[in-house]
């Protein structure tokens, strides 16, 4: 037996909202169709309605699971350079305590109407979190080694986690350029085309990325020589980050992750070098390490695939996507049914989810949630119904 759903607003994303509109709804969860306001009236259909608009479920496209313990250790504003720093001091703690806490974190999502989630792991501590969750996960497993001559032995280990996520969807990606050699890239790209994958990589979050790869100056000096590394062998491209490390991933589908400091000529350079690109912004973890946000008025200028993702509880008070998509409509000021997009369809098509969810479909099984949206389409709050 169908059942239905109405609101004040349906947002398929696919197609036109629907005003007074109702979503037919299999046991199973699969749409069945959309109705408008007269075809329910047509069919005397008795439903009950919703105050608010319904949407599809949302697809976080970058979280790390993994450090969901850390919500509220680390100080705010304090820059990239220094929270890395703190993520390596602080991130150890009692297995059970991790382990809850991933487990929260999940559940909270969950609730917060995320149906899908790109997640990045160093080890393979959230595997029962992702095997008993009722959220779809893709684990990114992070390679990270800026020393050319230890690449092979890198890969071999994340090659070694990927084996023991066995079962669950993983693929191997780099960390970020400021972490990972020329040859450990390639290495990852070889594999990534090997296993036909698609990458993240965190991308120009900061100024002192840039300066690294310009001119071999900045904040991250000071981030090696915390780390006890070498690095006399690296000679600067006098290019910025972006430009720097991209052609090494060719034509691999990736996501580029934070992009905060990336400017017109990077991404001109990016679409010129790779169409299978995504944009993945994180507003309020770059709020809460840098005080910053990217360029969003340029990347929308640029008309480039755009994505949503919360960051962790290391840098985000809460993981929930709709919670970012009011940063961005307070801060940006972009257009709600944009950033639904994001927020939804542009998340699954990276995570190669699209066939089944991102959009209130017949055949398609995206979830619904209930959001309260006022008269011009401002988002009212931050607190997610989810129907199904």
């Amino acid at each position: 037996m169908l059942k239905y759903f109405s609101a004040d607003w349906i947002f398929p994303v696919a197609s036109a909202p629907v005003k007074n509109g109702a979503v037919a709804v299999r046991p199973d969860g699969e749409i069945a169709g959309i109705l408008t306001e007269e075809e329910i009236t047509n069919h005397g259909l008795d439903i009950i309605k919703y105050k608010g608009a319904i949407v599809p479920g949302f697809i976080n496209t970058h979280c790390h699971l993994e450090l969901s313990h850390m919500q509220g250790q680390i100080p705010e504003r304090t820059g990239l350079v220094e929270f890395v720093r703190s993520i390596i001091t602080n991130r150890q703690a009692d297995g059970e305590q991790i382990l809850e806490a991933m487990y929260n974190a999940d559940q909270k999502m969950f609730e917060n109407g995320i149906v899908a989630v790109g997640d990045i792991s160093n080890q393979v501590s959230s595997k029962a979190v992702k095997q008993k969750s009722k959220i779809h996960y893709h684990t990114f497993i992070e390679a990270l080694g800026f020393n050319p001559e230890r690449a092979g032995a890198i890969m071999d280990h994340v090659k070694g986690v990927k084996q023991d996520f066995e079962s669950l969807p993983a693929s191997i990606v780099p960390h970020a350029p400021y972490t990972v050699s020329p040859e450990l890239f390639e290495l990852i790209r070889v594999q990534a085309e090997k296993d036909n994958a698609f990458i993240s990589v965190h991308n120009q979050e900061t100024d002192n990325e840039n300066a690294f790869f310009e001119s071999k100056t900045g904040g991250f000096l000071d981030l090696y020589k915390f780390l006890g590394l070498d690095i006399s062998f690296f000679e600067p491209l006098n290019k910025t980050s972006l430009q720097s490390w991209l052609p090494y991933i060719k034509e691999q589908k990736a996501l580029l992750v934070h992009n905060t400091v990336s400017n017109k000529a990077d991404i001109e350079f990016a679409k010129a070098h790779n169409q299978n690109l995504y944009w993945c912004l994180c507003p309020q973890a770059n709020l809460y390490i840098e005080n910053t946000l990217p360029d969003v008025d340029l990347l929308i200028g640029e008309k480039v695939k755009i994505t949503l993702g919360t960051d962790s509880l290391a840098s985000n008070h809460q993981l929930n996507i709709l919670s970012e998509m009011i940063t961005l409509q307070k801060h940006k000021q972009v257009d709600f049914e944009a950033l639904l997009s994001w927020a939804t369809i542009n998340g699954a098509e990276f995570l190669a989810l699209d066939q089944h969810l991102g959009t209130i479909e017949t055949g398609k099984k995206p979830g619904l949630n209930l959001i309260q949206l006022s008269a011009d389409f401002i988002i009212e709050s931050d607190k997610v119904e989810r129907l199904i």
